[in-house]
Parts: structure tokens; sequence; C-alpha cells
């Protein structure tokens, strides 16, 4: 295992840096648990405490599981919602069109129909009510005899909106997990591991998480008072909703996370939801069990609906118990999910001409809005200028006489707590979100003092100087005869992976590159031949047309390549290949990789 690559930087112009691991705690590791080295090293570099690395490899929902009176007003909100269940009261709700929001309320809805409790959801528009309880909704709920309103994925910092509740005789329950100003909203209950007199211990969880512990609280409470004489609901079947939701909203994979998304995926491979079966059809797979599954397969045709104007669509399709009709609305997603495409492709090759002059200024953050552009794809298309520029980028359209608009950030730059801060500044009049994302919406006036607020929140982020690229972090070196179904399968025993818990990254120092070729759209696949020994197929998705994808195409071209090690399943057999996700010239004197 290798020295520094201070001084190498890739054809994407991103620097390859190698993650730092302490030789005695990758030691004690692989000694004391048993573990292959480069396993060991995987998990010293990610932090992990010799102590703790079975509850990571084998991750339980019971060894992470805090008591959730942990979470101020937990306790308030589920005595309150333990007597709507007893009286069989009527429960409004409203949640958030994404995913997120849509598992929570599914989640939480589902629970109160099994005792016959009415429940009416509302999902915001997102062209008609914007993010959060729009006031239209609040009225609405109010006109068909509801006292109790539970407010999902949202209602933090909607001052006005839950001053407005308060006054038609609502009592709300707020279950969210964005950033708190230091007051709070006027609510009965403010159930978030964010607010700032938390500890921020829980502060990973997505609201579909959030909700879970509400559940588990409420269901403690219904337990104390004698309601489950015939037997009480297994939460833990309810874990694939959770997976779901904290997957799609790309919260870390760490601590309670872990767990509930690696048993929650158990419980989706089983598909007994009508929900799942649908979707996963429609998308062409067989089964539910990785997490890509949920956050590439199954989020983004839930998140069509709220992006493109069936904000209710996803909590439908959730909570739909025949398979007729979950077949039926999963279909509807589906075409949304292709109409939504055709929309974020057309906006992307706009916004990138629009920060193209940005760029070549080298400001830190970029910002492109247009009159004419799709309020449902915003997000998307930040989160792609994030992924091809490595800068925070905000995206927003016209909203009346001022903009509406997403924002996406990479880690070192909080882009929610830059949101709150224009907020405080009068620059905005709405905003909200969470470190690596945001919303907002300001008068078009603004626009200038809100990008310099940015710029100078970056700035000191940062540095002075150009703005720094993210580093790619790579987990150690292979060879490409290193590249076994052996190693991946060992690779495998850390999944679940996601943000917080990235999947592991080599750098290839010996491959030759041969037989590449576009495929599909914009792909490049090839083989990869080891100087010492060695072959394995390769792919590099969305390479075609950038330097690097250039430089794969060249023939029996010896290169450096960073990447993903995957274990694949073809008629009946495992075989491994390697995802190509960066790609460098040879340096001089390349440090010994792993044989």
């Amino acid at each position: 295992m290798s020295g520094s690559l201070t001084e190498l930087t890739s054809l994407s112009g991103r620097p390859w840096r190698l993650r730092p691991a302490d030789p005695e705690r990758v030691r004690a590791i692989a000694q004391r648990h048993a573990l292959a080295e480069i396993l060991a090293r995987t998990l010293a570099v990610r932090g992990i405490e010799v102590r703790e690395v079975p509850k990571v490899l084998r991750p339980r929902v019971r060894d992470w599981l805090v008591d959730p009176s942990r979470l101020h007003d937990l306790e308030c909100a589920a005595e309150r919602l333990a007597r709507a269940v007893r009286a069989r009261e009527p429960v409004g709700m409203i949640g958030d069109y994404d995913v997120d929001g849509a598992t929570a309320t599914a989640l939480l809805a589902g629970y109160l129909r099994r005792f016959g409790c009415p429940v009416e959801i509302r999902i915001p528009d997102r062209l008609e009510h914007g993010y959060g309880p729009h006031p239209d909704l609040l009225r609405e709920l109010k006109s068909l005899g509801v006292r109790l309103l539970v407010v999902l994925d949202a209602g933090t910092t909607a001052f006005a909106e839950l001053r407005l509740a308060r006054d038609l005789g609502l009592e709300v329950i707020v279950v969210d997990h964005h950033q708190a100003e230091e007051v709070l909203p006027p609510a009965l209950a403010v159930v978030n591991p964010n607010r700032r007199d938390q500890d921020g211990s829980l502060g990973h969880l997505a609201a579909v998480g959030v909700c879970f512990l509400l559940l588990v609280g409420l269901q403690r409470r219904l337990r104390r008072e004698g309601l489950f004489a015939d037997g009480e609901p297994d939460l833990l079947e309810e874990l694939d909703l959770v997976a779901l939701g904290t997957v799609a909203d790309v919260v870390p994979l760490v601590g309670l996370n872990r767990a509930l998304v690696a048993q929650g995926l158990k419980v989706a491979r089983r598909m007994r939801r009508p929900s799942l079966r649908a979707l996963a059809e429609r998308a062409g797979i067989a089964a539910i069990d990785r997490e890509w599954h949920l956050g590439f397969v199954l989020a983004p045709r839930l998140n069509a609906a709220g992006r493109l104007g069936g904000s209710d669509l996803a909590v439908r399709c959730l909570l739909a118990g025949e398979e007729g009709e979950a077949r039926r609305l999963a279909s509807e997603l589906e075409g949304l999910n292709a109409e939504r495409r055709l929309i974020e492709e057309r906006i992307l090759a706009e916004a990138e001409a629009a920060v193209r002059p940005q760029l070549e200024r080298d400001e830190p953050v970029l910002f492109a809005a247009h009159p004419g552009w799709h309020p449902g794809v915003l997000g998307i298309v930040a989160a792609r200028l994030l992924e091809r520029h490595g800068r925070a980028a905000f995206v927003a359209a016209a909203d009346g006489d001022g903009l509406r608009g997403s924002a996406r950030a990479p880690e070192g730059f909080d882009v929610g707590a830059a949101v709150l801060a224009a907020r405080r500044a009068g620059l905005l009049t709405a905003g909200g979100g969470h470190a690596a994302a945001a919303g907002f919406a300001l008068p078009l006036a603004h626009r200038e003092a809100f990008l310099a607020l940015l710029c100078e929140r970056a700035r000191r982020a940062f540095g002075p100087g150009p703005t720094p690229r993210p580093p790619l972090w790579l987990d150690g070196e292979l060879a490409v005869g290193g590249v076994t179904v052996e190693l991946a399968r060992t690779l495998a025993e850390l999944a679940p992976f996601g943000a917080g818990h990235p999947e592991p990254r080599f750098m290839l120092v010996d491959a030759a590159v041969a037989e590449a070729r576009p495929v599909g759209d914009g792909h490049i696949q090839c083989l990869l031949y080891g100087t010492s020994g060695g072959r394995v197929r390769a792919v590099a998705f969305r390479a075609a047309g950038t330097p690097w994808g250039e430089a794969l195409l060249k023939d029996r071209t010896r290169l450096w390549l960073a990447g993903r090690v995957r274990l694949e399943h073809w008629q009946g057999e495992q075989r491994v290949s390697f995802q190509i996700e960066d790609v460098a010239r040879p340096a001089p004197r390349p440090p010994a990789p792993i044989p």
C-alpha cells in the first residue's frame, strides 16, 4: 500500500487522494475479527472503531435503536396520537412531495389505519402550493373536521403557516429532519433531531427514520395501555418504506440509518408490498436486493410524481393494498418518469450554457435561472451541475415576481445553513434544507445580494484562491489480477453503501485498456489487461465526450483507473467487473499494488 498521491490530478481535473489509515487499527481489526486485510483497511479508513466492527458488518436495529424519548417532544406527540387511536379520531397529514416525505406519510398513515383511525392526506402541489403546509391545505383539512394535523418532512421553519394552523384550532405535530432556527414554530410538538436543542447524535436520520422512532414510541405507549391484547403490529415489517426513504434522501448511512436500510432491504427483498412489486416490475428488475435499487430505480419513479404535478401519486401508490391499483399507479409513475428525463436533459443543457461564464471566472458557486424551466427538475439539474463541476449549484425558475429553486453542495459547504443565513438576512421569502441540499425562494431584486452571500460563505469554507475540485477518495490500490469474484464477495460484506458509508473505491495501476467502444447513452465499455496478468470487464458511465472517456477509447492505452469492484450475476453465475469513475496518466514511479 503506497505512497502519496498528493501530486496526482486526473484527466477529469479531480485530485486523487488515498484515505489515511492507522496501521495499528487495521491490524487490530483484522486480527480481532479474522478479516481480510483489505476489508480491515476499508473499515479503518472510515473511522470504524475495533469494537464497532460487528455492528457495522451485521447491522441490526436492536443494536443501534435508541430510546425514542431522546427526541424532544416525541413523548408528547406519541401521547396525542395514542388519544387519536383510542378515539378513532380523524388525523390530517401534510407530507412533502419527495420520496422521504411520501414514505414517512405512508408509514404513519398505514399504521393509524390498522386501528380504524381515519386519515386525510394532502401533499402540496409543487407548482400551486410550493413546499410545506400551504394555507389552502390547512383550511381544507379544517373544513373536513380535522383537529389533529401531522406535518411530515416539512414544517420546522413554517412559522406563518403554523400560526395560521393554531388560529384555525388545529393541533400540529411536526415530524421533520431539516435544519431549524433558534426559535421553533408554534406547534404541539416538533419532533426533529436537528433542532438546536438536540445533541445531534440522531441528526443523520431522514424524516421517515424520525417517523419510525415516533411509531416505536407510540407503540410503546399503546402497549402500556393494553391495546394489543390480540398481538401488536411488527414495526420491523415496515422497514422497506424506511429504507426506501432513507436511501432516496441521501442521508448518511451510518449508525441507526445503516441498520434501518440493511434490515429494510431484507423486507424489500420479499416484495410483500404491492407497490414495490409493481414498481420493480415496471423497472424490469426481478428483485429489490441492493441499495441502488432503492435509490436509482424506485426513487426516481416515485419522485417523478411530485416533480411533474401528480403530487399525491407516490403516497397513493405506496399505500395501495391491491395488485391492480398498485400496477395502475406504477404505470402512471413510469410515464411521468420518462417525461421527467426528457425535460431534465433539455434544462441541463441550458443550465450548462448559463453557468459557463461563471466557470470561466472561477466563481465558487454556480447560479442558473430561467423563467421557462420546470420547477420539478431543478433539484436534479443542480445535482448534475455539482457532479460535473464540483461546486455548489443553485438552479431556479420564475415564480411570480421572484425565483424559486433548489440547491446542491459539495462536502465542506453547508448549503442548508447558507440558505437559513440568507433568510435571516431578509434576502429570501422562504428557504430551508440540510447540509447537502436546500430549497429557496427570493425576490428578483435580491438575486445579486443572495449570490454574493453564497460566494462569501463558499470562499470562507474553501479558502482563497481557485475553487478546488473535490478530491476523489481512494481506499487502496489494486492490480488488475486482484480484481476477482472473491474480492467482490469480500467487499460486499460492507454493504449497504451510501452517503457517509461509500462503496469502496480503488486505483488500478497496471491496466492496459483494450476493445473500448461506446455503448448505450454515452457509456464506454472495455476490457482491462494487467501487465502481470489478469483480465476484467469494465464500464465507464457517462464518459463519452469527456477527456477521460477519450483516453479510454485509445486502444491498448496504459492508464491508471479509479473505480469500484462490482459483483454481477449473469445466467446464474457470479462474475466480477470494474466500474471506471476516473482516469489518470501513469505516474513515473507508481506505488506497488495489492496483487
